[in-house]
């Protein structure tokens, strides 16, 4: 006989704050399945497992930028490992991890890229990603994501 072990669903939430040139946390793409206002400068957002967003996080003082991280998450099921992230909760698979803001820009502007084609960037390829940070990482120029690409991964992600 076998035991049903039905794990609780464990929801991903993202605490964004938005307190002009100073802290700006912000959503650049995602599907939250809950949006909770927590006061005039901060959001909770929550995913479902599985989903995948990009999570921007800038801060500055007096001197400038002290802050420039964009970070692709892939959101994770219970009992699944995952890495952390600041203000992510409790983490997940990190897909794309950037630091300073020309890197940050670079990402930015493949997300765009993707975008201008009509892909939504929550549909990409997780292995594009992959390769978008490790060409950032080794200061080459990464491969354009491609419908044509975007169409392999899908026909291979309905036979998993």
């Amino acid at each position: 006989m076998a035991i049903s072990r039905d794990l609780p669903v464990l929801i991903t939430t993202v605490e964004l704050t938005w307190i002009e040139k100073q802290v700006e946390r912000w959503l650049r793409f995602g599907r939250p399945v809950a949006d909770t206002i927590l006061d005039r400068q901060r959001r909770m957002l929550s995913f479902a497992p599985g989903s995948v967003f990009a999570f921007v996080r800038w801060a500055s003082n007096e001197y400038g930028t002290v802050e420039s991280h964009i970070d692709i998450v892939h959101t994770v099921g219970s009992g699944e490992g995952y890495q952390t992230v600041p203000c992510v909760q409790p983490g997940g698979e990190v897909l794309l991890h950037q630091n300073s803001w020309p890197r940050v820009q670079r990402a930015l502007e493949a997300i765009d890229a993707v975008e201008a084609q009509g892909i939504d960037p929550i549909e990409v390829s997780p292995d594009y990603w992959r390769h978008l940070h490790h060409r950032l990482e080794a200061r080459q120029q990464p491969d354009a994501y491609t419908k044509a690409r975007h169409r392999a991964w899908l026909r291979r992600r309905a036979l998993q």
